[in-house]
């Protein structure tokens, strides 16, 4: 395991990058968000450790992050005062560009991966979600129809124009932008939902991970019931991520400090492993998109971890998983 200190900034967001294999990004709060400043940290995995590439300050907590998909340099961050902000890692003199159309925090932003698609989505405590172009110039869209704060929103990795949503209204959304609308809603909990993703192997499964400390894995063909309910976690769910190498399973993150793998078509024992590395609440999460089975996480107690979980160390066809790469 490699570990990155951040003293006073508490980690919200990490996404590791999607072209460069050592890098990952990370934004934090000062304050555990709730007042001061935000940074945004660039880090590189060495063969001892993680080095900082670049460490830019925002003048409010920054809530979460997503890499460019056309441009190795470029990211798009949210912050505590409604805007989004496009960097630049080789340019230090600031943001490119802020947008600010938001009227509250922003929670969730996330960079389009489909091919010949390049666009942001954003959501924020102003029950709002808003597409943008590359250049952050101004909205492209705003679609309204949650009744609770968007905590967090996922670009689909198979259908363009398509994204989830997911918000204290306990609703998973999943909207198709060209039609400007909400094609389907699920009450996916009986509480406020802090996460959602889309599996990277199938375009029909979405998980959802709640307050009411349960993952729901969702067939979008058939919603009236769940494919499996992951329960383990004893407090709030705050990010979960599928990933890209092993079609069922997925890791989530919580607030009762602990980050757990799991694999959704095992019914009975669905939980692989449960890692209690950290001193405080576990708000960021991601697998690495180069290296089987490296993730990396970051919390509220000042750290950022690089590691390889050993349930998920074992090879592959053991477990009837697909060795694919995305």
């Amino acid at each position: 395991m490699k570990v990155f200190h951040c003293p006073a900034r508490h980690g919200y967001a990490v996404e590791t990058s999607p072209f460069i294999s050592q890098r990952v990004a990370c934004a934090a709060a000062q304050f555990y968000g709730l007042t001061g400043c935000g940074t945004l940290l660039v880090l590189e995995e060495t063969e001892v450790g993680l080095s900082l590439v670049r460490s830019t300050q925002w003048s409010d907590g920054l809530f979460d992050v997503s890499w460019s998909e056309s441009n190795e340099h470029v990211l798009v961050t949210g912050g505590g005062d409604g805007s989004l902000q496009l960097w630049d890692t080789a340019n230090h003199s600031g943001p490119l560009r802020v947008a600010k159309e938001h009227t509250q925090e922003v929670y969730s932003v996330d960079w389009s991966q489909t091919r010949g698609e390049n666009l942001i989505v954003s959501g924020s405590w102003d029950q709002s979600v808003k597409v943008w172009d590359p250049t952050l110039s101004c909205s492209l869209a705003t679609l309204r129809g949650h009744e609770g704060v968007v905590y967090s929103t996922i670009w689909s990795p198979h259908i363009p124009g398509c994204f989830a949503s997911a918000s204290g209204d306990g609703t998973l959304r999943v909207w198709d932008l060209k039609a400007g609308a909400c094609r389907l809603a699920i009450a996916a909990h009986q509480a406020e939902i802090l996460s959602c993703d889309w599996c990277k192997y199938d375009q029909n499964v979405v998980a959802t991970g709640s307050v009411d400390c349960s993952v729901c894995v969702w067939d979008l063909r058939n919603v009236r019931q769940p494919v499996n309910q992951l329960r383990g976690h004893t407090y709030a769910i705050r990010r979960l991520k599928f990933s890209p190498f092993r079609p069922s399973v997925l890791a989530s993150c919580s607030y009762d400090f602990t980050v757990r793998f799991w694999d959704y078509n095992q019914k009975q024992c669905p939980l692989l492993d449960t890692l209690e590395h950290h001193s405080e609440f576990v708000c960021g999460l991601d697998f690495s998109l180069h290296v089987p089975n490296k993730v990396v996480d970051c919390s509220w107690d000042e750290t950022l971890k690089i590691y390889t979980p050993a349930c998920l160390s074992a090879p592959t066809e053991n477990h009837g998983f697909d060795t694919r790469t995305t």
